[in-house]
């Protein structure tokens, strides 16, 4: 080695003592910063917060400058923590996770975890004692306030980009996504071992969007897993409107089995299995298709113009011996589909085979909303309450009957659970 050339074991030392009075000085710095705010130096320029006068006068950024003003104020209440950083010990890294949890009865614990962890490890083990206390509430709520997803097309590249901000609990259950679909890839595609890693992510995010759009019925020819199902048991007898077992409220059930993936399995009165038939399909794909076509992928209650979230209805359930039959199914939106099942709606068909629905009270729902002269009795004309182009009205209009009653829903409206 020659002479002027400086060792590897000489450099770490001096690159060490660097770093420690590095952050000595960034320890005298914050304390300087805090005498700054609480002496309101920022307004002999005109500035209305510290933060403000560092991004100008230093040259940072405002989520740095505002960090650096809330760790200075908080030093001040932790003498261990702020003597581990005025001797160099304690990097700013570790000083700045630390703030955030600590008080006079944890003080001592976490400097002593400090010394002995990496500034990764310190951080994780402060975020893990923040979502453990009351107030990690307000995390979360606004973690999931600011969710979003953006496209962008670049259409001279012949490109789209996703951005996806989500709170960190739905972000780990895409990464988890990701792992499986890259995985699944990769053992059906030996070549994409030498992609990297970037483009393996992109093609499994892909293949996550096909999976989906393609539907159960496609990925049941693929390997599955039990893991994904959920079994409700139920006896035949409380399906058919008699007394029986339900491990969920009974409506509850019809709904989730109109237009779902079920596993068949009967039972004896103690509860022994006696078979479990294969997974199938309510209703048929083709029949899943008209009744899409014919319903214009759009919910059937009145008023409702919902083309998301819409489930196949058996108007009359199949545990009551209703068929799997076009003119038995219609589209209902999840709102509505509860209302039906478990909201006390019902579905009715008159003499010229028109659905009708009702309310719980038993008022009948027109397709194109309520008149005035549905509000009255049928001894009451319309033309005696209002006198069109005098405006004259009853002040106490008769009531009764139709009136009533939808003057009741009005004052007592049915239970929250009725509507989303």
């Amino acid at each position: 080695m020659p002479a002027d050339l400086t060792s590897i074991e000489a450099l770490d030392t001096r690159i060490l003592n660097l770093c420690t009075r590095i952050n000595a000085a960034t320890y005298e710095l914050l304390v300087m910063i805090r005498e700054f705010d609480e002496r309101g130096g920022c307004l002999k320029w005109g500035l209305d917060c510290t933060a403000k006068w560092l991004a100008w006068r230093c040259d940072l950024s405002m989520a740095t400058a505002r960090e650096k003003v809330r760790v200075a104020q908080t030093l001040k209440h932790l003498p261990l923590i702020s003597a581990a950083f005025a001797t160099g010990e304690l990097s700013y890294s570790k000083v700045r996770s630390l703030t955030r949890v600590a008080n006079e009865g944890n003080e001592a614990d976490l400097v002593a975890f400090a010394l002995r962890n990496t500034s990764s490890h310190v951080a994780e083990y402060c975020r893990e004692l923040r979502m453990g206390t009351p107030g990690s509430i307000d995390i979360a709520e606004r973690a999931f306030a600011h969710r979003s997803l953006r496209l962008r097309r670049d259409a001279d590249r012949g490109m789209l980009s996703v951005t996806v901000e989500l709170p960190l609990e739905a972000g780990e259950l895409i990464e988890k996504a990701l792992d499986k679909a890259r995985d699944d890839g990769c053992l059906e595609i030996p070549d994409l071992v030498d992609t990297s890693w970037s483009k393996r992510q992109a093609d499994a995010f892909v293949t996550m969007l096909m999976e989906y759009l393609q539907g159960i019925e496609s990925r049941e020819t693929k390997k599955s897993s039990d893991n994904y199902l959920v079994n409700i048991h139920v006896d035949q007898s409380a399906l058919a409107g008699e007394v029986g077992r339900s491990s969920v409220p009974i409506e509850t059930v019809k709904r989730l089995c109109c237009d779902g993936q079920t596993v068949v399995m009967t039972e004896t009165k103690d509860g022994e299995p006696l078979s479990i038939g294969r997974k199938s399909r309510v209703v048929p794909k083709g029949i899943e298709r008209a009744v899409r076509a014919r319903d214009k992928n759009t919910c059937r209650f009145p008023g409702c113009c919902n083309k998301r979230f819409v489930d196949i209805h058996h108007i009359e359930h199949w545990a009551n011996g209703g068929e799997t039959a076009l003119g038995q199914l219609m589209l209902l939106c999840s709102k509505h589909h509860t209302l039906v099942h478990e909201g006390g709606f019902r579905i009715e068909k008159d003499f010229q085979d028109h659905w009708t629905f009702f309310r719980p009270d038993g008022i009948a729902i027109p397709d194109c909303g309520y008149h005035a002269r549905d509000m009255l009795d049928d001894d009451i004309r319309y033309e005696d309450i209002v006198h069109e182009g005098h405006g004259e009205r009853y002040e106490n209009p008769p009531r009764g009957g139709l009136l009533s009653a939808v003057e009741k829903l009005v004052n007592e409206p049915p239970p929250p659970r009725y509507f989303h």
